[in-house]
């Protein structure tokens, strides 16, 4: 039956209206919630208004207030918000290959999400790629296939999946004559975690961690979060940006604990040779105390003569060295996040043991997908010489057009995909560029660059460099070709002006 239009309109004067259905009330019931919700809040910054003179502490840690932000990810930042707002940037700051993933990789991670592999893994990684990074570390005659073997996926409590830690012994064996047991493993969310749980097992408040100079941006501010302090061993082009032994052991002292090398390195692209670092490992065996820390992230990214050497080959240096890789420069899986500590024992168990109170292990699927890596054959096979290849005529490109332009000074990188030439001879005090305004320093060259070229690149005072600037020649050769030409135009000799 039909009801009255003014009970239908709740305007039955006197009357009480009819119960509302289930089903209203349950519709009603989240907008009352969010009204309450609503009025709690406004409460709150009422009482927070009226109470003006309490105020919340909001002191940082020491340690953390210091932080500078990487002007790495500053400067491609802003060259992605620049190109955002419709100006042509061209990025070359960032170090991060330009090249796809190989589809063995790729093909890999599907599967893995495919199969259901989306769960928790050992915290270090699984013991089947762990053991692949070894046999990859340890010289062989022939690639062993471990890294794709069923049979080698063994459980090892707290260190990660056994199939991928396996994978990563094998790898360790062959391409770098190292030996390595699964658990000396620990596989992680990227070097960079790795680096960082190798710094906080290894050095104590007041400790001194050595790192030449040019350096990654991120050595002496992870030294400082551990609570050691950076010395940094300035090197030169001329030098071709390689620390002596008589630098290093100038710089020792009985705080010393840990040395950082990086070969190939970031951002100079310098190559360690093997009788260079045997001279650097005399002086690091007259001191008990120091150990090693050895990132090779970018090994495979050599340029003949050139050879990558791994530090805990050297005679009596593998109980004090902590060899820090992964996956994202060499097989282009930057997002893929994946890197990976080899340790002796008691430093491996402590990096895990860090790591399982902060990150646990890595991505399941990531780890799948390094397996396929790896299985691609010593030094990463056919798609990874493709890229170094690539990368060799960028860098000769590069090279040679910087060469041509007056008032520049290079050492030629031997690896890695980075080139960082002296530009101080378009900086300094009371230097001008036409139309812009005064260029003080590296920074502000950088920002003239990408302002006036629209090219972005990343000031050498980030790197321990502060007359350099870091090019990242990881693009295509047309993109170099036009980054070049904007920065010739950039920097021709009239355009620069400096007063007395």
């Amino acid at each position: 039956m039909a009801l009255p239009s003014q009970l239908r309109q709740g305007q039955l004067a006197g009357k009480q209206q009819p119960p509302r259905s289930t089903a209203a009330a349950v519709i009603a019931a989240p907008r009352l919630v969010q009204q309450q919700r609503q009025q709690q809040l406004a409460l709150m910054r009422a009482a927070a208004a009226a109470d003006a003179s309490v105020s919340v502490d909001q002191t940082l840690n020491p340690l953390v207030a210091s932080l500078s932000v990487s002007k790495t990810m500053a400067l491609t930042d802003l060259a992605r918000s620049m190109k955002e707002s419709g100006i042509d940037v061209i990025g070359l700051a960032a170090g991060e290959p330009d090249f796809d993933t190989p589809e063995e990789i790729v093909d890999a991670g599907i599967e893995a999400l495919r199969d259901g592999f989306t769960r928790y893994t050992p915290n270090t990684g699984t013991s089947k790629l762990r053991q692949a990074i070894v046999d990859k570390l340890k010289a062989g005659s022939a690639w062993l296939w471990l890294a794709v073997c069923p049979s080698s996926a063994t459980a090892a409590p707290n260190t990660g999946t056994s199939k991928l830690r396996q994978a990563i012994v094998d790898k360790l064996k062959v391409d770098n004559g190292l030996e390595y047991s699964p658990d000396e493993i620990v596989v992680s969310n990227g070097a960079k975690q790795a680096i960082w749980q190798g710094l906080l097992a290894t050095v104590s408040p007041g400790d001194e961690v050595i790192i030449p100079a040019p350096y990654w941006v991120s050595y002496p501010e992870m030294a400082r979060l551990a609570g050691a302090n950076p010395v940094v061993v300035p090197t030169s082009a001329e030098q071709g940006f390689l620390m002596s032994p008589e630098q290093l052991e100038a710089a020792l002292t009985p705080k010393s604990r840990l040395l950082i090398l990086c070969t190939p390195s970031n951002p100079t692209g310098a190559v360690y040779p093997a009788e260079h670092l045997e001279a650097l490992a005399k002086v690091v065996a007259r001191h008990p105390r120091l150990l090693v820390m050895s990132d090779e992230i970018y090994e495979s990214i050599c340029y003949e003569p050139a050879r990558h050497v791994s530090f805990a080959g050297l005679p009596d240096m593998w109980g004090r060295t902590l060899t820090v890789n992964g996956f994202s420069k060499a097989y282009a899986m930057t997002g893929w996040r994946l890197g990976y500590l080899a340790a002796p024992k008691h430093f491996a168990k402590a990096a895990a043991a860090i790591q399982s109170q902060s990150t646990s292990g890595a991505s399941s699927i990531a780890q799948q997908a390094a397996l396929a890596a790896l299985a691609l054959g010593p030094r990463g096979g056919k798609p990874v010489a493709q890229m170094v290849a690539a990368f060799r005529e960028r860098r000769d490109y590069v090279v040679e057009r910087l060469q041509q332009i007056p008032g520049v000074k290079l050492a030629e990188p031997q690896g890695a995909f980075y080139v960082l030439p002296d530009m101080s001879a378009f900086f300094g005090p009371g230097v001008e560029a036409k139309g812009y305004g005064p260029i003080p320093d590296a920074d502000a060259l950088a920002m003239y660059l990408i302002q006036q070229a629209h090219v972005a690149l990343v000031p050498g005072d980030a790197f321990g460099a502060p007359e350099c600037i870091r090019i990242s020649y990881a693009a295509s050769m047309a993109t170099l070709k036009e980054a070049l030409d904007r920065l010739v135009r950039a920097l021709q000799p009239d355009v620069f002006t400096r007063s007395s």
